[in-house]
């Protein structure tokens, strides 16, 4: 992306390592600050310190108020809980827009928390995720760069709310072939693992694995920590009884070292116990399958 073009890239998680404000794409080289620190705090699942970053300047930045409303649905993904967090800064990411690319990318935003919310929290929000991701591919140029993006958080909406696997694949994979080839490597990662939780679906553990290892290698290189643990447990699940013990032990290693994060993966392994969540949230249900 031309570093002079001043609207944010709709990324699967905002900063990435090397980004420089939010505005450019992952992996670009720049100064350690904002968006490296960012990137470091929210790795290491400190959503809040890296909120904190940032919110001098939301107010006056559509693009860093959008990187810091994803940031906090990304903390009610892991933790189930701060939802009234996320939901004001979604709402000033969206007052504060004026482009038109601006307002898809919080239209995109607020389908991924209206998802999430429905799979974590207390409501189910079904019917406004799909308004706001039909909202934005409305607002979206066919080849904008958000495109993957929103075709991965459709997927995430046909494959755990509608139960439409046929869907859920087809929208996954071509937010694979875009993040691809945007070199949009974060989010790859979780476009590996979703193909592949529908490939061990399938039966087909051979691709299954392979998915979920590439999953996890990416995910290690970038350095993205708190993804680490879900990588691996999903990796046991196709792995030989031995190595899948291995890897369980080691995915419960780490969540225990960040807190307790993910909550469900924490409560799936028995790795600690599932931090007090606010009033605000809750974890509604038992999530089934790959969730993120």
């Amino acid at each position: 992306m031309d570093g002079a073009h001043k609207e944010v890239a709709l990324s699967e998680h905002g900063w990435g390592p090397g980004d420089r404000d939010g505005r450019e794409g992952l992996g670009r080289a720049g100064p350690p600050e904002p968006g490296d620190t960012v990137w470091r705090l929210r790795s290491r699942a400190c959503w809040q310190e890296a909120a904190e970053l940032l919110r001098p300047t939301a107010e006056g930045d559509p693009a860093v108020a959008l990187g810091r409303a994803e940031l906090l649905i990304e903390q009610c993904l892991f933790t189930a809980a701060h939802w009234t967090q996320a939901e004001q800064a979604l709402r000033l990411a969206e007052a504060v827009a004026t482009s038109t690319e601006q307002r898809a990318a919080a239209a995109c935003a607020r389908g991924f928390l209206a998802y999430v919310a429905s799979v974590l929290g207390a409501h189910d929000r079904l019917d406004e995720a799909q308004a706001a991701l039909g909202r934005t591919s409305a607002l979206l140029p066919p080849d904008a760069p958000g495109r993957p993006l929103l075709d991965f958080r459709r997927g995430l909406v046909a494959e755990n709310l509608l139960r439409d696997r046929t869907a859920a694949w087809i929208a996954y994979r071509r937010a694979h072939d875009g993040a691809g080839e945007r070199g949009d490597e974060l989010l790859r990662s979780y476009t590996w693992r979703h193909l592949a939780a529908l490939a061990q679906a399938a039966g087909d553990h051979e691709r299954a694995r392979e998915g979920f290892d590439a999953s996890l290698r990416l995910r290690e290189q970038l350095g993205f920590t708190v993804g680490v643990a879900p990588a691996l447990a999903a990796l046991a699940e196709v792995s030989e009884p031995g190595e899948a013990a291995r890897l369980r032990a080691e995915a419960t290693r780490l969540v225990q070292a960040l807190g307790g994060v993910p909550v469900w993966l924490a409560r799936q392994l028995g790795a600690a116990r599932t931090p007090g969540t606010p009033p605000d949230g809750r974890i509604g249900r038992e999530p089934r399958g790959s969730i993120s």
